[in-house]
């Protein structure tokens, strides 16, 4: 075992991240269970084994009824809706309004059936989510651990704490902690200089920095392959977290050991935020619920759980074997996925990933409405473009298991996108000009959508047992993450445009720290647009006669959620101008009992409107 030195034990006091008093960090990166010894014998080697979420609840019969009845009352909304006996056929009118009922009626049942899609999607994650059982890893192993760093995007003193961190981790073998510098900036060099870090740029090198493909430049992907390329050969795995992630010592003990099995191409862990001082952080770390503690752990059943770039470990054999990250704005969920097409070349078996609940890096997330937009749109238009370049692709190089899995987790943006389109499309088809797709009883309708909502949220909440993140309180029902979810919807359905048109797209480091963003009313300019769509819909239907309950209350849902993040910004902005001079904000979660907490950054002045201070103005 690589002994500490005395750089090792300063870091540890200046980071202390696992000291926490204020959240149990420790506890959370062991939520998989206790390391235990493989279990392998002479004619097959070791293979990662799994336990049940829902085998180990005590009351799995009734989740059972939960997770059959949710997808099965939303279908039978669908078929009762779309009934022939239920479609609209006016006589005497124009044929732009037969062509406007049917559209009604076509946009209704495309609405119901994504519903159902998602129903669907988190009833199948509930009945075949697991959980890795972690074994210990090989000793000797060659590890390389990674971060990067954008000099003017990302703190100094962020990286200098993930740093200080990174020197800390255990592992019995070679371990060098690397930070991978986009700008060769001499501040850095200096605090690689003092932790014993190992630094490599690849600023002035033409051949790592390309217009487009593998070394693209001012790409994270570009950065780490330009790496992989110079000095992966020298190691057998890397590790690596975002900028902002602070790894915990005991982050190679629990994902290494999966590696065991030589068809583990990477691992992955959570994501969650240690700046936990904002509504919005908040409320962003609990939209990722359904991701994190589900639809990831539902991965691990066919082996190919998505590859997230904020903390993960990965067999440079394998990567290289494709080439190296693949040039994408969203690289990770793109490599991960080409890498699931592949095989080991020693086992002929396709590559496989493991998901683990252990908490193993705590991150930083977006504090303004301008970064989570930011951070969203990115996600959004990356997942279009992965289905639109790549995953034609899947039916002919994927199992079926693994063809399930990442179509249920892709479609989730389109969808939502969709659905947002198809509602402002409706909502103006009838309450504007009067359209009707379908006649049904307000009575029977009210019943059966309320049951249907009843149950989907039912499953939502009864799987809030499995969350992994150490900051939301225990037994919270996650109001505030599908909130931020519905609300979400516009900035997808801006993304899915830009996609569709080919509109370009770059990549754009969501601020951090002191460079994090300020929110103005340009912030909202996509929310605002759309609230007067659904504004305008609901004050035409007053003079124009064409009210009903069900449109009605959609446009008006549509148009609360619209105005929410501007209404609760604006709030904001005001309870910050009467809190009294010298008194601060809710202090960030303590990562150190020497130390009192640091108070958040002060507000950012609304100066510099350019998109260059506005990541959102860029996309």
């Amino acid at each position: 075992m690589v002994s500490p030195n005395p750089v090792a034990q300063k870091a540890e006091e200046a980071s202390g991240i696992e000291n926490s008093s204020a959240y149990d960090y420790e506890r959370y990166s062991r939520l998989a269970g206790p390391l235990t010894e493989p279990v392998t014998d002479r004619d097959r080697p070791y293979r990662v084994a799994y336990r049940s979420l829902l085998a180990q609840q005590p009351h799995r019969f009734r989740a059972a009824l939960l997770l059959c009845a949710a997808p099965v009352v939303s279908a039978i909304l669908l078929l009762w809706l779309l009934q022939p006996g239920h479609w609209v056929h006016r006589q005497y009118v124009s044929g732009w309004e037969t062509a406007a009922d049917t559209a009604m009626l076509v946009s209704i049942g495309l609405i119901e059936f994504f519903r159902l899609s998602t129903v669907f999607s988190n009833a199948h994650a509930t009945l075949v989510a697991r959980d890795p059982i972690p074994v210990v890893p090989e000793n000797g192993t060659k590890v390389a651990f990674l971060t990067s760093f954008v000099p003017g995007k990302e703190p100094i003193g962020m990286v200098t704490r993930t740093l200080e961190a990174a020197v800390r981790i255990r592992h019995r073998g070679t371990l060098h902690v690397w930070l991978l510098d986009e700008g060769d900036d001499p501040e850095v060099k200096k605090v690689c200089a003092r932790l014993g870090v190992r630094h490599f740029t690849r600023k002035g090198v033409a051949k790592w920095n390309t217009p487009t493909g593998h070394h693209r430049a001012r790409t994270k992907h570009g950065n780490y392959n330009a790496w992989l390329d110079a000095h992966g050969d020298a190691y057998d795995y890397f590790a690596s977290v975002d900028t902002d992630h602070v790894p915990l010592p005991n982050y190679l003990e629990r994902m290494l050991g999966f590696f065991r099995d030589p068809d583990i191409a990477f691992v992955i862990g959570p994501q969650v935020y240690g700046n936990y001082d904002s509504a919005v952080t908040k409320a962003a770390e609990s939209q990722q619920f359904l991701f994190h503690a589900l639809i990831q752990r539902a991965g691990n059943a066919y082996g190919c759980p998505m590859f997230v770039g904020t903390s993960n470990a990965v067999r440079i054999k394998a990567l290289k074997g494709i080439g190296g990250l693949y040039d994408s704005i969203t690289e990770d969920m793109a490599t991960g996925f080409e890498l699931h097409r592949h095989r080991n070349p020693d086992t002929g078996n396709k590559w496989r990933s493991v998901y683990t609940p252990d908490v193993l890096a705590v991150g930083e997330g977006p504090n303004s409405w301008t970064d989570f937009f930011t951070q969203q749109m990115r996600w959004s238009r990356g997942t279009y473009e992965t289905i639109l370049k790549q995953f034609w692709k899947a039916p002919f190089s994927l199992s079926p298991g693994k063809l399930l899995n990442y179509t249920l987790m892709v479609i989730y943006y389109p969808m939502t996108a969709l659905n947002w389109l198809l509602a402002a499309f409706s909502c103006v088809l009838f309450l504007g000009l009067g359209a009707s797709g379908i006649q049904v009883s307000s009575e029977v309708w009210l019943m059966l959508y309320s049951d249907a909502a009843a149950l989907q949220i039912g499953l939502y909440i009864w799987n809030r047992r499995h969350n992994v993140s150490p900051h939301e309180p225990e037994g919270s029902g996650g109001l505030a993450g599908m909130a931020m979810s519905a609300l979400s919807a516009p900035i997808y359905a801006k993304s899915l445009t830009d996609a569709v048109l080919r509109r370009k797209s770059s990549f754009v480091v969501t601020p951090k720290g002191d460079s994090a963003s300020p929110d103005r009313t340009a912030t909202f300019r996509i929310h605002l647009s759309w609230a007067a769509v659904f504004g305008g819909s609901v004050i035409a239907s007053l003079f124009l006669g064409h009210t009903h309950a069900a449109m009605t209350t959609w446009a008006v849902i549509a148009l609360v959620l619209c105005l929410a993040p501007v209404v609760t910004w604006y709030a904001e902005e005001r309870r910050r101008g009467r809190t009294p001079a010298g008194q601060p904000a809710v202090p960030a979660a303590r990562t150190d009992r020497s130390r009192p907490p640091a108070a958040a950054p002060p507000a950012h002045a609304e100066s510099d409107t350019s998109a260059e201070k506005d990541p959102l103005c860029a996309l």
